[in-house]
């Protein structure tokens, strides 16, 4: 993982954290090996997914 890729992840909002997980494309670098569980690791901390950010994002 690299500082850019940390540094963008923790600047993200829950719903921005959430938003990616459920619609990035395959193989999204922030999705992906240590950064990947950096990812999820920072989106529980920030509350991961609510029934509200679910139903808000869809399913698009």
């Amino acid at each position: 993982m690299t500082e850019k890729q940390k540094a963008q992840i923790d600047a993200m909002s829950q719903y921005e954290l959430c938003s990616m997980w459920r619609f990035a494309r395959s193989g999204e670098p922030l999705l992906q090996d240590d950064t990947g569980k950096y990812f999820a690791k920072v989106m529980k901390e920030k509350g991961g997914f609510t029934p509200e950010i679910s139903k808000s994002l869809g399913w698009n």
